[in-house]
């Protein structure tokens, strides 16, 4: 009898040792363990610089987000969810606390960015990211040709990009549409499900490329999205503002999406083709670190493994084989050209979260933006837990899945103190971290663009979350006020590399 009852207490512990070891693993590390006492060289050619989108800091232009916010405004939406970092649906966080003046203009971009493109190249930036507004060039529905204003106002970025030096990364799609791209069509669809809304999106980029190419050659299609997906069709917290089941009732946006990645490939480089010039065209993907709150619990492990797979890898998986596959649905769809349209691939990253699951509801996980019992963690102003060991882990398996070299197109984090420590140590745990991935692991990056160059409008968010290397004063018309981080990049921007005192004395946490 007692032999029995060892062996089932054996049987037992082999099992809960055995559910330890499935889906992914909640990792002990912050940084990763490596060289710390060397100067950390960047290649000479390496990219260095900023990134914003257009509706963040440009004047509000007719898209669905200016419709967003102006209806926002006028009935008094200005929470934000129940937790930090959590929006709430219909609502834009304190967005009433701002003027007129801010909410249109959202930082002066339209006049300031001469001074902007001088005070990135005064700081050594050699690239910039922003996106070309659709609705700028096609505020109405019924125009065949872009808006001459339009094209000028990019044109002379453009213009003041290149007398500073600067290397432009032009992004099409980063969340914002025409308004009226969102009007139901003859079959009540909108947006990127109605019937000619490629028809519509191939004028767009046909005009981006007429005009655009060969002055830029660094080319997003699309701008996270999954992000996209998720913050619009299931948590309505983005305009379309939906909150679908799931993300299976979402798949037709996701494959017009990857449709129109496809019409954006090729037409950039048609165009580059005729001029005789070139162009590297990919996507910016929305990378996090999924890792189980509790290791000991399978459910957590196995649901962080498959949000993982679904929101980091389904969209890039699906370019690079051609064919639609959504984890954990039954959507599998092959995709006309799609396959191998990707001459790079585009990383934002920004940390890690949590994934809890409820064995009496599994199909609903709690996604946690910190730990809160892990009271030593770092966590920025949303609650977005600072995490530079996942960024290597991410950059690597990129590499391995895609071969491909590899841009960086945002990685920052929100910290409106005037000191800015926490964005400080951001920065240089997080570069060292893209070069261990560099020289420890192969992986070919090529750039890093950090977001954000100066504080904007930040989504759901509102003007209250501050990703800027410069603070702006609202209240006293956009002035620019740099940050000790801008400092801190500058410097490792102009060295092209990181020292070891950096290292040692912001590497870690804190």
């Amino acid at each position: 009898m007692a032999r029995k009852y060892w062996i089932i207490l054996a049987i037992i512990a082999a099992i809960a040792v055995a559910a330890t070891q499935v889906g992914a693993s909640r990792k002990s590390l912050y940084a990763t363990p490596g060289k710390t006492t060397e100067v950390m060289a960047f290649p000479k050619d390496f990219y260095w610089g900023a990134a914003i989108a257009a509706q963040h800091a440009e004047t509000q232009q007719p898209t669905d987000w200016t419709a967003f916010e102006l209806d926002a405004f006028k009935n008094k939406r200005f929470e934000t969810g129940a937790t930090l970092g959590a929006a709430k649906p219909g609502h834009i966080n304190d967005l009433g606390s701002y003027s007129d003046k801010v909410r249109l203009e959202k930082t002066g971009f339209d006049r300031l960015y001469p001074q902007d493109m001088a005070m990135a190249k005064e700081m050594g930036h050699n690239a910039f990211r922003t996106s070309i507004d659709w609705a700028r060039l096609f505020p109405r529905e019924d125009m065949t040709e872009p808006d001459p204003a339009g094209i000028a106002f990019y044109k002379n970025m453009l213009a003041e990009m290149k007398k500073n030096g600067i290397t432009p990364f032009g992004t099409l799609f980063h969340f914002a549409t025409p308004e009226w791209f969102f009007k139901p069509d003859a079959d009540g669809k909108k947006g990127w499900e109605r019937k000619d809304a490629m028809v519509h999106w191939q004028r767009f980029v046909s005009a981006v490329a007429d005009n655009f190419v060969p002055d830029i050659e660094q080319w997003c299609t699309l701008n996270e999205p999954m992000t996209y997906v998720y913050n619009g069709y299931i948590e309505g917290v983005f305009p379309p503002l939906e909150r679908r089941p799931d993300v299976s009732y979402a798949a037709d946006v996701i494959e017009s999406l990857l449709n129109a990645h496809v019409i954006g490939y090729n037409t950039l480089h048609k165009a580059a083709a005729a001029k005789k010039a070139k162009v590297n065209v990919g996507i910016a993907k929305h990378t996090r670190s999924f890792e189980p709150l509790r290791n000991w619990a399978p459910l957590d492990r196995l649901t962080a493994q498959a949000i993982d797979q679904a929101w980091n890898w389904d969209f890039n998986d699906a370019i690079e084989s051609g064919v639609l596959k959504l984890t954990n649905t039954k959507v599998n769809k092959p995709i006309d050209g799609l396959k191998g349209t990707e001459d790079y691939v585009g990383i934002n990253y920004y940390g890690r979260f949590y994934v809890k699951t409820d064995i009496f509801n599994p199909t609903k996980p709690k996604v946690l933006l910190h730990d809160p019992d892990a009271k030593d963690e770092p966590y920025n102003d949303l609650g977005w837990a600072m995490y530079p060991h996942g960024f290597k882990l991410i950059l690597t398996e990129a590499h391995k899945r895609y071969k491909k070299p590899i841009y960086i197109l945002e990685n920052g984090t929100a910290d409106r103190a005037e000191n800015d420590e926490l964005r400080q140590r951001f920065i240089v745990s997080h570069l060292r971290e893209v070069w261990l991935a560099m020289n420890e692991s192969g992986v070919d990056v090529r750039g890093y663009l950090h977001w954000t160059l100066f504080d904007n409008f930040e989504w759901a968010e509102g003007f209250n979350a501050r990703f800027g290397l410069v603070r702006l004063d609202y209240e006293n018309d956009f002035k620019r006020i740099p940050r000790p981080s801008a400092a801190l990049y500058s410097g490792i921007v102009k060295a092209n590399a990181l020292s070891p005192e950096l290292v040692e004395k912001l590497g870690g946490p804190k």
